[in-house]
């Protein structure tokens, strides 16, 4: 993997994150707090998660090992959970463009939230977070879409086409 590459998933991760939060911002609160039966619950729950699993890797990348999770609960309010993805992009994208060739291809050792040591190859977990992030934000997007607000195209070659 080299760091041009890399930079496509991450510019695809904003792009869709940005239309799956756009959207989000047009429900009204209860619907925002809704409880639902996906894995891991309601729009505010599965939103939570994805933007959790972006800041753990990322700082997991960094060399520390958060063993704290984000909670739903840690966002009663959209704004408050669209403001801290907002800094989390900032620095997740800083990260992205430090990156070197040499750095992708390298193995990183982390502890999990449970503390179990593991290692990884950059760019294996860097694309890992991209592709979970696609899960959660189809989750979103179907219980947007029963909101009647629909995301509209999300998948990558929408990207592409968007992006010509």
């Amino acid at each position: 993997m080299n760091k041009q590459d890399i930079q496509v998933f991450y510019k695809y991760n904003n792009w869709a994150n940005k239309r799956i939060l756009d959207t989000a911002a047009q429900v009204t609160a209860e619907q925002f707090l809704a409880p639902a039966s996906y894995p891991h619950g309601g729009l505010r729950s599965t939103l939570t998660h994805t933007l959790f699993a972006e800041w753990i890797w990322r700082k997991r990348w960094l060399g520390e090992s958060p063993s704290q999770r984000m909670k739903p609960e840690d966002f009663p309010t959209f704004a408050s959970l669209q403001a801290r993805w907002l800094e989390e992009e900032t620095a997740l994208n800083a990260f992205v463009e430090s990156l070197s060739d040499e750095k992708l291809n390298a193995p990183f050792y982390f502890k999990t939230t449970q503390g179990n040591e593991m290692e990884s190859i950059l760019w294996h977990a860097m694309v890992h977070v991209v592709n979970h992030g696609t899960q959660h934000r189809s989750e979103a997007a179907v219980m947007l879409t029963d909101f009647d607000h629909s995301p509209g195209e999300i998948d990558m070659i929408g990207f592409f086409r968007e992006m010509k």
